[in-house]
């Protein structure tokens, strides 16, 4: 009589270990399903709804997982270059410094198209993260909390130099459009460059290891011979374009990065590797369910997920700030 061979314990630890990630995917792609089906037109029953679906439905449900995975793990990345889990780009000053990239390549170039407003956000996103590393090197940090308030303070000084040049041109409704991140204006045509953050998560992903060893400081990084200035400018690199490429098309999606590394961290550890699945799927499921609430909220009107996203990432940041105090 034959008997079935039983599976490997490594091959069953591996299939108990997965199973959590494929309900964690599962549950991630029911949200996106839900999303596919709200709205205030009816793409179901109209006459137009299957054009509609294409040109809105579809595309936004896109926009929302490249964003929430790029943006969370952009987050990742700054929090393991600056060893510092309270920082992301809206704390770090490097959206303040897309938006003030994109407000001068406005000004200069009126009619500059698409690409050419999103390559002055990278820029000065890309310098704006520089000058803050600058800073951090030479300030004495006594405390976790130092890093994210230079940030803030950083960004609050470059928006409010970003206001000081939409009040003189006239641009102030514009300022504020970009920086309230909504997926509203998201159509067929207008949402496609959005697809090079989908590089840069790509990126991550194939520079983890060297990310990692660069997150255990300079010393470290040197004796086990990575070039950690380079890895720290290639850090900046993608976490700038992302941030660019993300305000440009959709707005700030503020605390995304902060709240998500630090949620998956307190539930797995630290093992960068194997977090970053998890990173991208939280991220994609926090903004795709913040988007949810802000086009249910007050149907047939929105409310811009920039505003969901700083409530719930606030109050999670004063119960990791509270945390930590806790711990001493």
């Amino acid at each position: 009589m034959s008997t079935a061979t039983p599976a490997p314990p490594s091959t069953a630890r591996r299939l108990r270990g997965a199973a959590p990630l494929v309900l964690a995917t599962l549950g991630t792609g029911g949200l996106l399903l839900l999303s596919l089906t709200v709205g205030v037109y009816d793409v179901f029953g109209g006459e137009d709804g299957a054009e509609m679906f294409g040109i809105t439905r579809i595309p936004r449900t896109v926009a929302l997982v490249l964003a929430g995975a790029a943006m969370a793990l952009c987050g990742l990345v700054m929090q393991l270059l600056t060893q510092n889990r309270f920082v992301e780009p809206s704390t770090t000053g490097t959206t303040e410094w897309a938006g003030l990239g994109l407000l001068v390549t406005m000004i200069l170039f009126p009619t500059a198209p698409t690409t050419a407003r999103m390559a002055g956000a990278i820029l000065s996103a890309f310098v704006g993260t520089l000058v803050f590393f600058a800073v951090l090197r030479r300030v004495s940090l006594r405390s976790s909390l130092i890093v994210p308030i230079i940030g803030i303070m950083l960004g609050a000084v470059v928006s409010s130099v970003s206001t000081f040049l939409a009040l003189t041109t006239d641009m102030l409704q514009n300022l504020g459009i970009w920086f309230a991140g909504s997926f509203t204006s998201v159509l067929r045509g207008q949402y496609e460059l959005l697809w090079i953050v989908a590089g840069v998560t790509l990126a991550v992903f194939l520079v983890a290891d060297r990310l990692t060893v660069a997150g255990l400081g300079k010393e470290i990084a040197t004796n086990i011979g990575v070039n950690y200035n380079a890895v720290l400018l290639m850090g900046t690199g993608m976490v700038a374009v992302a941030t660019g490429v993300t305000t440009v098309v959709i707005g700030a999606l503020p605390f995304l990065g902060l709240v998500v590394p630090n949620i998956v961290s307190m539930f797995r550890g630290d093992d960068l590797r194997s977090n970053l699945p998890w990173v991208c799927l939280l991220g994609i499921a926090v903004v795709t369910a913040c988007d949810l609430v802000g086009r249910t909220v007050v149907m047939p009107f929105e409310v811009p997920v920039s505003l969901v996203l700083g409530l719930v990432g606030s109050v999670v940041f004063v119960f990791l700030l509270l945390r930590q105090r806790r711990r001493g």
